[in-house]
């Protein structure tokens, strides 16, 4: 039995705010204890409250404890054509990403770029990720294996891609389905692993491949399904010459059954009101992926035209189109889309959104993005005077909610103090 207790200012959210003045949304205890034992939260209150006796203590004060960053949309094997210059989306994946992920057909390469993948993380305080592997099989088999050695919650697949892209990195409708069927049975449910059908998107898939696609997802509905959707107007153009028949982009996912509650959609930056119509009455859900839609000059993202609708949006980092691990600068980056729409994200919905808000997207607001006892010990220490500058612009912090905002818009790798992943430390010492 591994019990341990972390005292720390901590802080995790009950619902969303409505508000800045929502403070009941939230519960914050300015000395407080967390109990951890065998991987789980047993206890979250005052300090004084907790029993200490024969428990390991770890005492983290003053800095402030939080639930694990949840990046809901982020691609494995393109960590290194991070800062690719491209004009654009097609520009871009064709002149740098399928180059690189054809590299992963290396069995070798993918368990080195595993782990090095999850350190990242780790050091930029994400404990839950979403991710796309490339269309290998190997390429997941090396995600999923190291994820399972760190007990750690992780959602992700094999891309599903036979045209539009280098021959080597086709598969067929057969293979993707062959593979994706193995993968499943493999890993889905293994720990704390789930699976993701991964078709990448309409461009790279035949009708065929998203029948396939479909059929996985009839036969294994507790998967996840993530794709891509309206990121670019080229990309909404090829599309729907690709499918003629459809309505819309929205409508070719909808025509081979792959809208649901459990669909992951990132980008949805270009939507006709028809189709957000269509993806509020199944229940999917769009991921805002800010750092990504500037970097590629997509488009600007309607987070409250979406919300209004009734959708439930997730936020996401999307390296390597992204430009940042860090889900702190994807907050600040995604303050900054939204005040150009007259959309205003304060810092208590900000953190609520990477934490129990991305939880409730993936359904799993039960388990994770919280410190309720009875769930998964995955939390963060963070420091909001980690550099310098951050320390000086404390010097006149107000409350929580100026901590916080300070946090959102000049937070890094840097202000993640520890990132603890079922009760166990994960970011390695900095070096020099």
């Amino acid at each position: 039995m591994d019990r341990k207790i972390i005292r720390a200012r901590l802080l995790h959210f009950l619902r969303e705010p409505q508000s800045p003045d929502d403070t009941g949304s939230f519960r914050y205890i300015e000395d407080g204890g967390l109990l951890i034992e065998d991987g789980l939260i047993r206890a979250c209150d005052d300090f004084g409250r907790i029993d200490t006796t024969g428990t390991e203590l770890i005492d983290h004060r003053p800095h402030l404890l939080m639930p694990g960053f949840i990046d809901t949309h982020l691609h494995f094997p393109q960590t290194q054509v991070i800062a690719s210059w491209a004009a654009e989306l097609l520009d871009w994946l064709n002149d740098y990403t399928f180059p690189e992920e054809t590299r992963y057909s290396d069995p070798a390469l993918c368990a080195r770029m595993a782990g090095a993948f999850l350190d990242r993380l780790a050091e930029h305080g994400t404990t839950t990720a979403v991710a796309y592997a490339s269309v290998h099989a190997a390429s997941a088999e090396a995600l999923f294996t190291a994820a399972h050695a760190r007990n750690m919650r992780l959602i992700t697949g094999k891309v599903m891609m036979d045209r539009n892209a280098p021959e080597a990195l086709c598969d067929t409708a057969q293979s993707s389905y062959d593979d994706s069927k193995a993968l499943i049975a493999r890993w889905h449910g293994k720990g704390r692993l789930s699976y993701a059908i991964t078709p990448r998107f309409a461009i790279t898939s035949t009708p065929a491949q998203l029948d396939a696609a479909q059929a996985l997802a009839v036969e294994h509905p507790d998967c996840y399904i993530q794709t891509h959707l309206s990121e670019n107007h080229a990309e909404i153009a090829l599309s729907c010459q690709l499918y003629p028949d459809a309505l819309d982009y929205t409508d070719i996912y909808a025509r081979y059954g792959l809208l649901g509650p459990k669909s992951l959609l990132g980008h949805a930056i270009h939507l006709s009101d028809r189709e957000i119509g269509a993806l509020t009455d199944a229940g999917a859900k769009p991921v805002f992926c800010p750092t990504s839609n500037l970097f590629l000059g997509s488009g600007l993202f309607d987070d409250a035209k979406l919300r209004e609708a009734g959708l439930c949006n997730a936020i996401a980092t999307d390296i390597g189109g992204g430009t940042s691990y860090s889900m702190l600068q994807t907050l600040a980056e995604g303050y900054k889309v939204l005040q150009l729409q007259r959309q205003r994200l304060h810092p208590f919905r900000a953190f609520h959104w990477i934490t129990r808000g991305n939880a409730v997207a993936l359904g799993m607001e039960g388990r994770i993005g919280t410190l309720d006892a009875g769930t998964e010990a995955d939390f963060v220490i963070l420091d909001a005077r980690a550099t310098p500058a951050m320390a000086q612009r404390m010097e006149r912090a107000r409350d929580l909610s100026d901590e916080l905002f300070t946090l959102q818009v000049m937070g890094d790798d840097r202000a993640i103090v520890q990132t603890y992943i079922a009760g166990e430390p994960r970011k390695a010492a900095r070096q020099g």
